[in-house]
């Protein structure tokens, strides 16, 4: 048999023209020659720099590639000029017209086919398979013999870079094919016993390559060796066990089989089939996309044109990442299908089951896609590396899409990579990889509520759901618009033909039992967020689960912090891992958000036997704590001296500091939803004390107009529970603060009411700040329903001193002090209101309380109005009304404006009147109740009168008139007589 190492039969190269051409030679040292002058190639880069063009066979290759095959992920800063300088010197070696410089790259052009060794053996190789199939073997072992002659050692010996290595890689895979194919063609012509000994050395050499294998056991029983043939099974056996865990293929146990038989046909030249070269395979994997794919038009179009721009490009990797079930798989698969036209050497599909404890292994995943490209198994070498290398390599010249299913994470993603232009790759994970550089990331979001309705009704069907739109959107709404939830139940209900759409979504609408009831057959999402939970680490599965407990609609680091009982960074870093692998979302920096079925599920996680019940409770007396701490520190901020603060329930915690009253309101306001989200779960765990007195702390979102609703429900939920318990101290706190929202409101009866209580309650319980703030209610009531000449309303408010003044409260007393000259007012001493009203602004000056200085002011404009002092009023105003805007008060910006409106009426300035009453009305909005809408509808009549606007002046004062009987107000009947007075005409406006 000839040595396939020998050194490479050369001919010079005649061009068409007469002269002496150039070769080259890459199946060994890389060189070059001018007939048979050997040319200097210079340092290995250079000569790496010449094979990388020589084997892209006259194509281009771009600086960057070519700096990317020299030196791959660490190319030297002066990477691009070492590139042209290489390329400089080749050509003044080969010849302008040789190495051509075009779309900044390099190409080789100009060449006959047979000045390339590696383009000789290739055709050599290709005669070889054409001599066999006309049977003429012994020729085609000729040719075969000179293709391996061509190898002169190691190819691309010495050549360093990645895409050498790859390359070596490559071409060894080859040579090791054609030399079976020609040992093949050896036993075909009858020399077994010429084979058997170069078949021992190479499979000694190569001892998983179960072909050589095959043709050593056959040429062994050809010679008569039997015995040996199937010794070299039972070694061949043992060796797969020990190093691969698996079995040998069904081809070498069928011929072991022939061989025990004694097979007759094994005797025959034509047994056993070879192995042919790697031929080209379209493979076709991507699983069927879904018929009511619904929606997501943006994602798709975006990822259809990376997808596009594969073309004559570096390969295009998008990675899409989202939560479990928000059907990054459908959307990819679909997306891949719409590429296919893009992708006409074929589409590679593979789920790497990343959720789950043993996600696929990229070794495992690279032998399934290169035997779908038409590689044979013997020759898929072993590493991971090797294998990476040759799937590159097999990939090169085509387009092929790769679909990379359920990723773990990019390092189980970057060897499945083409990595190679007209390739493109799509990958889904929950996860965001971030770290998978060049990707073009996509977030996946829930569908909106419109492609959630429309999703749902594909499914079941537009005739039972057009009659129950309202009940559709309900169950859509109630599976957070995540599509997987949505298909389950759509699917539930549609094949139960006697449920109707609010079947289901009365019973979704128990939260207790939705993710139960979000399964059907092998669908469950609750199935689903199993495996993303059991993906996590003790300590972020901690975190996921406590911090799921909280009711706000979101949650900053610093409060999650305190619920976890961990520092701010720590807290920080952890809760960044869980968005990383969409297990929470993060919609601003520091700010956390779970979707609500995640919500639901991180709950039932905690209320399993994961988490003692005591840390539950404990994590969300962190939070209360928490929100009570930092609100009592805006509190004494926005009201310096006020005694309320010494007088809350106490705290394990200190709360944040701010460095001035802006951030301090910032804080209030960006967490005013959780934080009564947090005070009224209290109502659930007992903690009734904390939650009513973070209630008091934050009472401005009440004056703000902020969540007042939310607020008043909270407050009368803690007062319920109160009641129910026996906890007068709260009771009280929470009437009292009743009181005040119903004031506000213009529900003065409501407010008398509870303010009753309060004092009754707040007199039993000893509790003195209450009793202040209650009687000084009671006491502004009074004067709110004209009950100021009696004597009870002043009363109050003396006796609202007097408890102030005991508790040294300061700002307490001033407000008091403020009322009382209302009181005044209202019973003709203008005098002593203006004298009270500066009282209240003295202290508040002198407390430096910049928000209820302005409401000092605010009561000094209303005395200043009456005595006729109109300019000192409006200016008083205008300080208050600053200052209100500042704060964010928007219910005292908007009677402040109203107040001004009073002023510019009394100084004969109708327009300005009419223009501040507007913005009165428009500031108001629903705040301050029906009753001031009335008052400042009333005051807009008086402008528009003025200025000849009858008309618009009668429609002002219909409607306030609407408003007044509507709530039985006194100011009704002064309101009628205005209408009568000159025989204007009353029209009925709607209110």
């Amino acid at each position: 048999m000839d040595d396939v190492s020998r050194g490479p039969e050369r001919r010079p190269v005649i061009s068409p023209d007469g002269p002496v051409a150039l070769r080259f030679s890459v199946l060994g040292p890389v060189r070059a020659w001018r007939g048979t002058e050997p040319l200097p190639t210079g340092s290995p880069q250079q000569r790496g720099l010449l094979a990388a063009l020589l084997l892209r066979e006259g194509r281009t290759a771009t600086a960057a590639e070519l700096i990317d095959a020299l030196w791959g992920d660490e190319p030297p800063s002066q990477g691009l000029a070492a590139v042209r300088t290489y390329a400089s010197r080749l050509r003044k070696v080969l010849g302008p017209d040789v190495l051509v410089s075009e779309s900044g790259g390099y190409a080789i052009r100009g060449l006959p086919d047979e000045a390339l060794d590696l383009a000789t053996a290739r055709d050599l190789a290709d005669l070889a398979e054409r001599a066999r199939g006309d049977g003429e073997a012994g020729h085609a072992s000729d040719l075969l013999r000179r293709a391996l002659a061509l190898w002169d050692g190691e190819p691309l010996s010495g050549v360093p870079g990645p895409y050498a290595e790859a390359q070596r890689i490559r071409l060894e895979e080859w040579r090791l094919q054609l030399i079976e194919f020609r040992l093949h063609m050896e036993l075909e012509q009858g020399h077994h016993a010429e084979a058997v000994s170069e078949l021992t050395s190479l499979t000694a050499v190569h001892p998983l390559r179960e072909q050589l294998r095959e043709l050593l056991m056959l040429a062994l029983y050809r010679s008569g060796r039997q015995a040996e043939a199937l010794a070299v099974y039972a070694d061949t056996r043992r060796l797969l066990a020990d190093e691969l865990g698996v079995d040998p293929r069904p081809a070498l146990a069928e011929l072991q089989h022939r061989i025990l038989q004694a097979d007759p046909a094994l005797a025959e030249p034509s047994a056993p089939e070879p192995e042919s070269a790697v031929a080209p395979v379209r493979p076709a994997q991507l699983p069927a996309t879904v018929p009511d794919f619904t929606g997501r038009v943006p994602y798709v179009e975006e990822l259809g044109e990376v997808l596009a721009s594969a073309n004559g490009q570096v390969m295009a990797v998008s990675a899409l990442s989202g939560i479990a079930g928000v059907g990054k798989t459908t959307l990819a698969v679909h997306v891949a299908h719409r590429a296919r036209p893009e992708f006409p050497d074929g589409q590679l599909y593979v789920d790497l089951q990343g959720p789950r404890a043993r996600g696929a292994e990229p070794e495992t995943v690279l032998g399934s896609f290169l035997r779908a490209l038409g590689t044979p198994d013997a020759a898929i070498p072993d590493s991971l590396e090797d294998r990476a290398a040759l799937y590159r390599s097999v990939l090169n010249g085509r387009r092929v899409l790769v679909l990379l299913d359920n990723a773990r994470d990019a390092a189980q993603v970057r060897p499945l990579l083409p990595g190679t232009e007209g390739c493109a790759a799509l990958i889904t994970s929950r996860g965001h990889l971030g770290d998978l550089a060049g990707a073009h990331l996509v977030d996946v979001d829930v569908l909106s509520p419109e492609e959630a309705l429309q999703l749902f009704t594909r499914i079941v069907g537009g005739e039972r759901v057009d009659g129950e739109r309202a009940a559709a959107l309900d169950v859509v709404a109630a599976c957070g618009f995540l599509p997987l939830a949505i298909r389950i139940a759509a699917t539930r209900l549609a094949v139960r033909r006697t449920w109707t759409v609010s079947v289901l979504a009365a019973k979704l609408a128990d939260e207790r039992r939705r993710l139960d009831e979000l399964q059907s057959g092998d669908l469950a999402v609750k199935a689903v967020f199993e495996l993303a939970h059991g993906q996590l680490e003790r300590a972020q599965a901690r975190a996921f689960r406590l911090l799921g407990l909280a009711d706000g609609p979101d949650i900053s680091v610093s409060a999650a912090a305190s619920m976890l009982d961990l520092p701010v960074e720590d807290t920080e870093e952890l809760l960044e891992t869980l968005v990383d692998t969409s297990m929470v979302e993060s919609p601003a920096p520091g700010r956390y958000r779970y979707h609500d079925l995640l919500r639901l599920y991180a709950r039932t996680c905690a209320e399993r036997d994961e988490e003692l019940p005591g840390e539950r409770a404990a994590a969300l007396s962190r939070l209360l704590d928490f929100y009570l701490a930092t609100a009592a520190r805006v509190y004494a901020l926005e009201r310096p001296g006020d005694r309320l603060v010494e007088h809350l329930a106490p705290t394990a915690g200190d709360g944040l500091l701010f460095v001035d009253r802006s951030e301090a309101l910032d804080w209030l306001f960006r967490e005013a939803r959780a934080l009564l989200s947090a005070a009224q779960q209290a109502v659930g765990t007992g903690e009734l004390r904390k939650a009513a007195d973070l209630l008091l702390a934050v009472r401005d979102l009440a004056e703000s107009g902020s969540e007042f609703k939310r607020y008043e429900s909270v407050v009368t939920a803690l007062l319920g529970a109160a009641v129910e318990t026996g906890d007068e101290r709260t009771e009280a706190r929470m009437r009292a603060a009743l009181a005040h929202l119903h004031s506000l409101m213009g529900r003065f009866r409501e407010a008398d009411h509870e303010a009753r209580e309060a004092v009754r309650l707040g007199g039993s319980t000893g509790d003195s700040w209450t009793m202040g703030d209650a009687l000084n209610s009671r006491g502004v009531i009074a004067l709110y329903r004209n009950r100021h000449g009696d004597g009870d309303g002043e009363a109050h408010l003396s006796r609202a001193i007097e408890y102030f003044r005991a508790l040294g409260d300061r700002p307490g007393e001033a407000a008091v002090l403020c009322n009382l000259s209302r009181m005044h007012l209202a019973t003709g001493r203008t005098a002593s209101a203006i004298a009270l009203a500066r009282q209240g602004i003295d202290i508040y000056d002198a407390m430096g309380s910049t928000l209820r200085g302005a409401n000092g002011r605010y009561a000094l404009a209303l005395a200043l109005t009456r005595s006729g002092e109109l300019d000192s009023a409006s200016d008083c105003l205008h300080q208050a009304l600053d200052v209100f805007r500042e704060s964010r008060q928007r219910l005292w910006e908007g009677m402040s404006l109203f107040r001004l409106a009073e002023v510019d009426l009394a100084a004969q300035r109708p327009t300005a009147a009419a223009a501040n009453a507007e913005r009165a009305l428009i500031t108001l909005g629903g705040i301050g109740g029906e009753w001031r809408r009335g008052n400042v509808l009333t005051v807009l009549g008086h402008a528009l009168s003025e200025l000849g606007q009858t008309g618009r002046a009668v429609a002002s004062w219909n409607e306030a008139l609407d408003v007044y009987e509507r709530l039985r107000a006194p100011e009704a009947e002064a309101l009628r007589a205005l209408l009568l007075d000159g025989q204007l005409r009353r029209t009925h406006s709607v209110a």
